[in-house]
């Protein structure tokens, strides 16, 4: 039987977000009979220092954990040689592990992996699917990395766009990267369009009455307005302090931030420096098994998304919080990605970045009026549950690895 080999720099036990998702897949296809491989590292996301067991096998899924350096994501310098030392054990992996026929699905943690190993795969005769999740160096440019506009940018996408025409299938996860796939020529037919999902089953609603953490986190009767995961580079909190600010002196509501990233601490200190930590609470990440108490501990939630970054990502946290049966605030531009779903399904507000009056308008409406949050919160679980499961996901995963096989 031909291997189905998953590449990603995280996988289970760790919680981050592309490591649930790939293992999620991953452990459906093994439970229905594909012989599933995971070439990963020893690392936790948030615990470098973690060094997880070199072989396992979990739920049929065989793990294959490579040693890499750990210079952690602090300089651009020490990351760079995180990457490469990933490369090169991933390489030595798949040289010995990959047969004909079998393929190897390449997620984009670190970039540019698939580039990384379409050498060996081409030798072994093996199949390249490339599972995007966002699209490098594009990001980094947006993020702030301007010397990658020159030849040296220009360079690393000319060499991952002949991966990305390489392969036998690209995976993407919203219309407008597929778009953006389009423009650099990449064969239509091998674009496959396989949104992120949450674990619905296990993500369910909770009423305030019933959940434990509105009471641990003494959040009582105050309307809450809930940010939950990574904040990071591609998002923007800016707009979100601002309208804090104009709700300074209305008492009921507070902001809830569970999570961490780049961005987490920089906004807890603009709270700080503002005088507003009356009107924000801070949180770790939860535990997965906390995690519906969590996502359901708010009234609302926000999302953001820099304009800059469409078509390059998509914040995977909305399908969370629809899973939780949440409103989304979505700060983002009115013709992304997640402005389209909210404004399709009506499951939600848009508010541009910067309209922070706007938004602090939106929120008080939303305060006084629990029925609308409750019918935009039903209408985002009833949008998940058509459309963003995690058994539409494996289907769609089926047909990708029937369709491969065909060729």
């Amino acid at each position: 039987m031909a291997k189905v080999i998953f590449l990603n720099r995280y996988f289970f036990p760790d919680h981050s977000a592309t490591s649930q998702l790939l293992s999620a897949i991953a452990f459906a296809l093994a439970a229905v009979g594909h012989d599933v491989h995971v070439i990963t590292s020893q690392q936790l996301y948030d615990e470098p220092n973690t060094r997880l067991p070199p072989e396992e096998m979990a739920s049929a899924v065989k793990i294959h954990r490579v040693r890499t350096t750990r210079f952690g994501r602090t300089s651009l310098l020490g990351r760079s040689i995180d990457y490469v030392a990933f490369f090169f054990s991933v390489r030595r992996i798949l040289t010995f592990l990959a047969s004909a026929n079998d393929i190897v699905i390449a997620k984009t943690d670190p970039p540019l992996l698939s580039l990384a190993v379409l050498p060996v795969v081409k030798r072994r005769g093996a199949r390249l699917v490339n599972w995007l999740q966002d699209l490098y160096p594009e990001i980094a440019i947006a993020s702030g990395m301007y010397w990658l506009r020159g030849p040296i940018g220009g360079g690393l996408a000319f060499l991952r766009d002949r991966s990305l025409k390489a392969a036998c299938a690209n995976v993407v996860v919203g219309a407008l990267m597929a778009e953006r796939l389009v423009s650099k020529q990449v064969r239509r037919e091998t674009i496959h369009l396989i949104p992120n999902f949450a674990i619905d089953d296990e993500i369910v609603p909770v009423s305030a009455a019933d959940n434990p953490l509105r009471r641990d986190w003494e959040l009582g009767d105050k309307f809450v307005i809930g940010y939950s995961g990574n904040l990071g580079r591609v998002h923007e909190f800016q707009t979100i302090l601002d309208a804090a600010e104009h709700l300074r002196n209305e008492p009921r509501i507070v902001f809830l931030c569970v999570g961490g990233g780049r961005l987490f601490d920089v906004l807890a200190r603009s709270v700080g420096e503002r005088k507003l930590e009356d009107k924000f609470v801070f949180r770790p990440y939860q535990d997965r098994a906390t995690l519906k108490y969590s996502l359901s501990a708010p009234d609302v939630h926000w999302i953001s998304l820099r304009p800059e970054f469409e078509g390059l990502v998509v914040p995977s946290k909305v399908y969370g919080i629809a899973a939780a049966g949440r409103p989304i605030i979505a700060i983002t531009a009115k013709s992304g990605e997640i402005a389209r779903l909210v404004h399709t399904h009506r499951c939600g507000i848009v508010v541009e970045p910067g309209d922070a009056q706007r938004l602090a308008a939106t929120l008080s409406e939303l305060m006084v009026n629990p029925s609308l949050c409750a019918e935009m919160g039903s209408r985002a679980r009833t949008m998940l549950e058509k459309n963003y499961t995690r058994a539409h996901a494996f289907e769609l995963w089926q047909q990708l690895l029937r369709d491969v096989r065909l060729e």
